[in-house]
Protein backbone atom coordinates (compact mmCIF):
# COMPACT_ATOMS: atom_id res chain seq x y z
CA UNK A 1 0.00 0.00 0.00
CA UNK A 2 2.76 2.15 0.60
CA UNK A 3 4.24 1.56 -2.27
CA UNK A 4 1.14 2.23 -4.46
CA UNK A 5 0.92 5.72 -2.65
CA UNK A 6 4.32 6.60 -2.75
CA UNK A 7 3.87 5.95 -6.97
CA UNK A 8 0.58 8.25 -7.08
CA UNK A 9 2.44 10.87 -5.35
CA UNK A 10 5.73 10.50 -8.05
CA UNK A 11 2.84 10.28 -10.55
CA UNK A 12 1.08 13.65 -9.66
CA UNK A 13 4.35 15.85 -9.36
CA UNK A 14 5.64 14.47 -12.81
CA UNK A 15 1.80 14.79 -14.41
CA UNK A 16 1.79 18.69 -12.97
CA UNK A 17 5.54 19.58 -14.30
CA UNK A 18 4.19 18.03 -17.24
CA UNK A 19 1.28 20.22 -17.99
CA UNK A 20 2.85 23.31 -16.89
CA UNK A 21 5.56 22.53 -19.25
CA UNK A 22 3.32 23.19 -21.95
CA UNK A 23 1.32 26.50 -20.48
CA UNK A 24 5.11 27.77 -19.90
CA UNK A 25 6.14 27.09 -23.89
CA UNK A 26 2.34 28.50 -24.66
CA UNK A 27 3.32 31.55 -23.22
CA UNK A 28 7.02 31.94 -24.49
CA UNK A 29 5.07 31.57 -27.85
CA UNK A 30 2.98 34.27 -27.12
CA UNK A 31 -0.31 32.44 -26.57
CA UNK A 32 -0.99 33.72 -22.29
CA UNK A 33 -4.03 31.55 -22.32
CA UNK A 34 -2.83 29.00 -19.39
CA UNK A 35 -1.60 31.80 -17.50
CA UNK A 36 -5.02 33.51 -17.65
CA UNK A 37 -6.68 30.34 -16.56
CA UNK A 38 -4.32 30.06 -13.26
CA UNK A 39 -2.80 26.61 -14.76
CA UNK A 40 1.40 28.33 -14.33
CA UNK A 41 1.58 26.93 -10.85
CA UNK A 42 2.66 23.57 -8.84
CA UNK A 43 -0.30 23.52 -7.17
CA UNK A 44 -1.59 19.77 -7.97
CA UNK A 45 -5.05 21.08 -7.03
CA UNK A 46 -5.56 23.04 -10.41
CA UNK A 47 -4.22 20.00 -12.61
CA UNK A 48 -6.18 16.72 -11.50
CA UNK A 49 -8.40 15.36 -13.68
CA UNK A 50 -10.76 12.98 -11.86
CA UNK A 51 -10.45 9.63 -13.60
CA UNK A 52 -7.08 10.31 -15.19
CA UNK A 53 -5.05 11.25 -12.16
CA UNK A 54 -6.93 9.18 -9.60
CA UNK A 55 -9.32 6.55 -10.59
CA UNK A 56 -6.93 4.99 -13.71
CA UNK A 57 -3.91 5.11 -11.28
CA UNK A 58 -5.60 3.34 -8.87
CA UNK A 59 -7.01 0.68 -11.09
CA UNK A 60 -3.58 0.23 -12.68
CA UNK A 61 -2.31 -0.11 -9.52
CA UNK A 62 -4.47 -2.98 -8.43
CA UNK A 63 -2.56 -4.89 -11.46
CA UNK A 64 0.09 -7.38 -10.23
CA UNK A 65 3.28 -5.88 -12.09
CA UNK A 66 1.19 -2.82 -13.80
CA UNK A 67 3.11 0.30 -14.21
CA UNK A 68 0.90 3.34 -12.85
CA UNK A 69 0.46 5.84 -14.98
CA UNK A 70 -2.06 8.39 -15.75
CA UNK A 71 -2.60 12.01 -16.87
CA UNK A 72 -3.63 15.34 -15.57
CA UNK A 73 -6.40 17.93 -16.98
CA UNK A 74 -5.00 19.23 -20.26
CA UNK A 75 -3.52 23.00 -20.37
CA UNK A 76 -5.37 25.05 -22.37
CA UNK A 77 -3.92 26.96 -25.10
CA UNK A 78 -5.26 29.26 -28.17
CA UNK A 79 -3.59 28.24 -31.54
CA UNK A 80 -5.06 31.94 -33.17
CA UNK A 81 -2.20 33.10 -30.60
CA UNK A 82 0.63 31.32 -32.31
CA UNK A 83 2.65 33.01 -35.47
CA UNK A 84 2.76 29.29 -37.08
CA UNK A 85 -0.46 27.23 -35.14
CA UNK A 86 0.73 23.71 -36.38
CA UNK A 87 4.55 24.17 -35.61
CA UNK A 88 3.33 26.50 -32.44
CA UNK A 89 0.79 23.68 -31.43
CA UNK A 90 3.45 20.53 -32.35
CA UNK A 91 6.14 22.64 -29.75
CA UNK A 92 3.54 23.05 -26.76
CA UNK A 93 2.92 19.41 -27.42
CA UNK A 94 6.72 18.17 -27.21
CA UNK A 95 7.29 20.19 -24.16
CA UNK A 96 5.65 17.81 -21.63
CA UNK A 97 7.23 14.75 -22.55
CA UNK A 98 10.23 16.62 -23.16
CA UNK A 99 9.76 17.99 -19.75
CA UNK A 100 9.32 14.12 -18.43
CA UNK A 101 12.36 13.19 -20.03
CA UNK A 102 14.01 15.99 -18.61
CA UNK A 103 12.96 14.99 -15.20
CA UNK A 104 13.72 11.08 -15.72
CA UNK A 105 17.78 11.99 -16.81
CA UNK A 106 17.86 14.38 -13.48
CA UNK A 107 16.64 11.61 -10.81
CA UNK A 108 18.57 9.03 -12.70
CA UNK A 109 21.84 10.80 -12.21
CA UNK A 110 20.85 11.13 -8.07
CA UNK A 111 20.30 7.23 -8.57
CA UNK A 112 23.53 7.05 -10.04
CA UNK A 113 25.16 9.21 -6.94
CA UNK A 114 23.86 7.23 -4.67
CA UNK A 115 24.80 3.70 -6.21
CA UNK A 116 28.53 5.09 -5.49
CA UNK A 117 27.83 5.07 -1.97
CA UNK A 118 30.45 2.27 -0.47
CA UNK A 119 28.45 1.65 2.89
CA UNK A 120 25.28 3.28 2.03
CA UNK A 121 22.82 3.79 5.37
CA UNK A 122 19.56 1.73 4.84
CA UNK A 123 17.37 5.32 4.36
CA UNK A 124 19.56 5.74 1.47
CA UNK A 125 18.30 2.65 -0.30
CA UNK A 126 15.02 3.86 0.25
CA UNK A 127 15.77 6.95 -1.71
CA UNK A 128 17.50 4.83 -4.39
CA UNK A 129 14.28 3.18 -4.78
CA UNK A 130 12.20 6.72 -4.54
CA UNK A 131 14.79 8.12 -7.16
CA UNK A 132 14.56 5.05 -9.61
CA UNK A 133 10.64 5.04 -9.42
CA UNK A 134 10.81 8.74 -10.76
CA UNK A 135 12.51 7.75 -13.56
CA UNK A 136 10.14 4.90 -14.51
CA UNK A 137 6.74 6.40 -14.26
CA UNK A 138 8.60 9.89 -16.21
CA UNK A 139 9.56 8.13 -18.61
CA UNK A 140 5.94 5.44 -19.09
CA UNK A 141 4.70 9.23 -18.87
CA UNK A 142 7.00 10.47 -21.80
CA UNK A 143 6.78 7.38 -24.18
CA UNK A 144 2.87 6.95 -23.70
CA UNK A 145 1.93 10.31 -24.34
CA UNK A 146 3.83 10.29 -27.93
CA UNK A 147 1.47 7.84 -28.90
CA UNK A 148 -0.02 9.68 -31.72
CA UNK A 149 -4.19 8.88 -30.74
CA UNK A 150 -5.45 12.49 -29.61
CA UNK A 151 -5.66 14.20 -27.17
CA UNK A 152 -2.00 12.47 -26.50
CA UNK A 153 1.01 14.96 -27.16
CA UNK A 154 2.38 12.69 -29.83
CA UNK A 155 -1.36 13.11 -32.12
CA UNK A 156 -0.16 17.14 -32.22
CA UNK A 157 2.99 16.73 -33.12
CA UNK A 158 2.00 13.90 -36.32
CA UNK A 159 -0.55 17.05 -37.22
CA UNK A 160 1.82 19.09 -37.44
CA UNK A 161 3.57 17.00 -40.23
CA UNK A 162 0.73 15.69 -41.76
CA UNK A 163 -0.45 17.09 -45.12
CA UNK A 164 -3.64 18.77 -45.60
CA UNK A 165 -5.23 16.23 -47.86
CA UNK A 166 -5.11 14.07 -44.09
CA UNK A 167 -7.83 16.16 -42.59
CA UNK A 168 -10.44 13.06 -42.53
CA UNK A 169 -7.71 10.56 -40.33
CA UNK A 170 -7.43 13.49 -38.30
CA UNK A 171 -11.20 13.97 -37.98
CA UNK A 172 -11.53 10.64 -37.29
CA UNK A 173 -8.77 10.14 -34.69
CA UNK A 174 -9.89 13.36 -32.86
CA UNK A 175 -13.33 11.85 -33.07
CA UNK A 176 -12.53 8.60 -31.23
CA UNK A 177 -9.36 9.89 -29.43
CA UNK A 178 -10.75 8.87 -26.15
CA UNK A 179 -11.96 5.27 -26.94
CA UNK A 180 -8.72 4.92 -28.50
CA UNK A 181 -6.45 5.36 -25.98
CA UNK A 182 -8.03 3.64 -23.46
CA UNK A 183 -8.10 0.21 -25.97
CA UNK A 184 -4.51 1.29 -26.14
CA UNK A 185 -3.77 1.31 -22.22
CA UNK A 186 -5.47 -2.45 -21.73
CA UNK A 187 -4.79 -4.18 -25.03
CA UNK A 188 -1.42 -1.79 -27.00
CA UNK A 189 0.86 -0.90 -23.82
CA UNK A 190 2.55 -4.12 -24.64
CA UNK A 191 3.84 -2.25 -27.69
CA UNK A 192 5.52 0.33 -26.30
CA UNK A 193 7.18 -1.52 -22.89
CA UNK A 194 10.25 -2.62 -24.38
CA UNK A 195 10.96 0.68 -25.21
CA UNK A 196 9.96 2.26 -21.73
CA UNK A 197 12.31 -0.81 -20.22
CA UNK A 198 14.78 -0.18 -22.34
CA UNK A 199 15.27 4.03 -21.58
CA UNK A 200 14.74 3.48 -17.69
CA UNK A 201 17.75 1.07 -17.61
CA UNK A 202 19.85 2.24 -20.03
CA UNK A 203 19.46 5.71 -17.67
CA UNK A 204 20.07 4.03 -14.48
CA UNK A 205 23.08 2.20 -15.66
CA UNK A 206 21.34 -0.87 -17.17
CA UNK A 207 20.41 -3.14 -14.32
Amino acid sequence: MEIIVFQIIILLFSVVIHEVSHGVVAEKLGDPTARLAGRLTLNPLKHLDPFGSVVLPFLLSLIPGGIVFGWAKPVPYNPYNLKNPEKGGALIAAAGPLSNIFLAIIFAIFYRILGLVSSPAPWLFTLSEFFSMLVLINVVLAIFNLVPIPPLDGSKVLFAILPASANRVKFALEQYGFVLVMIFIFFGFRFISPVILGIYRLLIGGI
